[in-house]
């Protein structure tokens, strides 16, 4: 680390901020690398712990974890306002923090105490088992919201924390900072890959309660690592959260809807712009140009010495409307989006694959566990992502003359095209494991569902593959162009927004498993989604949402067409210069 990085800034008469950069990035790695430990070790094998310890049936686990996951993506919106407005980053993180290690304690409980979870179920057949009691569910629904609310505060606040550790000033800062993002993503694939494989190994081989209680004493050292370096940190207070900017701006146009828009070389707004704004100046748009009314000065309108406006839920500068127009132009894009999450959110079904599939290497009778092929996903992600940042992306801008090769929603355009043919192949697959199961001798019978098939759960992989390679255009495409096309005061919104849309296709996945499940039930050729797979018809179901991602690929389409990038203004007034060339010009 340069000795700049370590320098304390002061601005004005704010107080100094000593960034430590390098020097406390162990406490906030360690913490980042054992919470995603702690909370993914323990949740990626819940839906074989909900039907094998609960004795849920496969549909009811399935809705349980979808609505679990939604709201889990839908609380850091809440999350990022809080912390925004009135707590700062800092406290939101520690208070998340212990939420996350009292809900894994719950949830370690339910699998230790047998009072808190429904005697072992020995046979396949689920009308025999004993249903879990509503004290127990009460008890495990404590511990999933637990859950819930240290989500709501870890995924908005922990990259954004860790950022806010290097001095954005200075050359050193910014590499140190590439350089944290590069290990933040690699203790978060390296923490998946641990729990996908030694963690669920453990749970679903030698004991739950065990499986448990390991993620629970990673969180323990998380929890100790984040307070350890508590008076080292760069602590940013709240500023207020953005979205009361947008709210004056729809106020302000609403208030002056009657009044008419001047042709833009007679549009003269109010421009003004604070000095401590983080947010670039951005050009003039004319998308959703009724929002331009906010702007536009009457003779009701009173100005500040300093230029502000007096009553701000009546004028709004046009910098304000023009962060206002891009979440307006990111929404449509983010709404073609939720399908592709609820594709990649069938992923779960493959346990399900996996569960009545050989599951032996080669000759030993050594079995992989069910949840631990979602390790294909993320080495394929893993391996991609160098492939694609150091091969295809310098080739790409060869031939397009573009910095990333390819814009990023053409990156997320492939992604969603990579989801369809990730169910089209699951659903051939998952024809030929039934066809195997029903025609041929089996390897016995799987105590959560029923007969395995002779198909070897290596043929799980290539939709597993696929799922990665969609991940890594489309998922990571997301980000990257939430956190672009958001002004920068909004970058926890940004990310927010992105959990936000996961939480959507997890409810509507929720619903769509649902309904498909109440009316292939009484229809005559059976239910699709039948506990057992070998007397259900999964693969219709992955073909039915294969039909709705390319459905959906349509409107991506139009959304992508009519997309205008962060600016890519038709002109650039906005600026203080041309508003008074303007002026002159009239």
């Amino acid at each position: 680390m340069e000795k700049e990085e370590e320098n304390a800034v002061s601005l004005d008469d704010e107080p100094v901020i000593n960034y430590r950069g390098i020097t406390v990035m162990a406490f906030i790695i360690g913490n980042e690398t054992f919470e995603k430990l702690g909370t993914i070790g323990s949740l990626s094998n819940l839906l074989v712990y909900l039907t094998t310890v609960f004795n849920m049936k496969s549909v009811t686990a399935t809705t349980i974890i979808n609505i679990f996951n939604g709201t889990s993506n839908m609380t850091p919106l809440l999350g990022a306002f809080l912390s925004d407005s009135y707590f700062g980053r800092y406290k939101t993180l520690a208070f998340a923090s212990i939420s996350s290690l009292l809900g894994l304690i719950a949830l370690t409980l339910t699998a230790t105490i047998s009072k808190l979870h429904p005697p072992h179920c020995a046979t396949k057949d689920s009308s025999t088992c004993v249903s879990p009691t509503p004290g127990q569910l009460a008890f495990l629904g404590v511990g999933f919201s637990l859950l819930i609310i240290g989500a709501g505060g870890i995924r908005p606040c922990n990259l954004a924390f860790g950022a806010d550790q290097f001095n954005p000033e200075t050359e050193s800062g910014k590499r140190s900072m590439r350089s944290f993002f590069n290990w933040y993503y690699f203790t978060f694939t390296f923490a998946v890959m641990i729990s996908v494989t030694f963690i669920v190994y453990v749970q679903s081989n030698i004991s739950w309660a065990i499986g448990f209680a390991i993620p629970t004493c990673l969180m323990f050292i998380s929890c100790v690592l984040f307070f350890l370096g508590s008076r080292l940190y760069v602590k940013v207070k709240p500023n207020g959260s953005p979205l009361l900017s947008v709210a004056q701006v729809v106020v302000a146009a609403t208030k002056k809807r009657r009044l008419n828009l001047p042709h833009n070389l007679e549009f003269n707004p109010f421009n003004y712009m604070p000095s401590t704004s983080m947010n670039y100046k951005l050009p003039y748009t004319d998308q959703f140009r009724f929002l331009d009314k906010a702007a536009i000065i009457t003779a009701e309108d009173q100005i500040n010495p300093n230029g502000s406006a007096v009553n701000p839920w009546k004028l709004c500068s046009l910098q304000q409307v023009e962060e206002v127009k891009c979440l307006a132009r990111v929404i449509p894009v983010w709404a073609s989006l939720i399908i592709f999450s609820v594709i990649m959110s069938q992923n779960s079904y493959a346990v399900f694959q996996a569960l009545q599939s050989d599951r032996r290497l080669g000759n030993s009778n050594f079995k992989v566990p069910a949840a631990s092929y979602a390790v294909f996903t993320m080495l394929t992600v893993s391996l991609w992502i160098p492939i694609y940042d150091k091969v295809l992306v310098p080739s790409l801008q060869k031939l397009t003359g573009k910095e990333g090769g390819i814009t990023l929603l053409q990156r997320m355009g492939i992604g969603i095209v990579l989801s369809v043919l990730t169910m089209l192949v699951s659903g051939l697959v998952e024809e030929k494991r039934r066809e195997l199961a029903l025609t041929r001798p089996t390897l016995g019978v799987a105590p959560e569902s029923g007969a395995i098939s002779s198909m070897s759960g290596l043929w799980l992989i290539p939709q597993l593959v696929l799922t990665g390679l969609s991940e890594a255009f489309c998922a990571i495409g997301q980000v990257e162009f939430f956190y672009k096309e958001f002004p920068e005061n909004m970058r926890s919104i940004a990310g927010s927004i992105f959990f936000c849309g996961q939480a959507f296709s997890n409810y509507l996945s929720a619903f769509l498993i649902s309904v498909v499940n109440r009316i292939t039930a009484r229809a005559p050729t059976g239910d699709w989604l039948s506990q057992d797979l070998n007397k259900g018809k999964l693969y219709y179901f992955y073909y039915m949402v294969a039909a709705l991602g390319v459905l959906n690929f349509g409107f991506f389409l139009v959304c992508a067409k009519w997309y205008r990038y962060k600016g890519d203004g038709e002109i650039k007034l906005p600026t203080d210069q041309l508003a008074l060339e303007i002026n002159k010009a009239v």
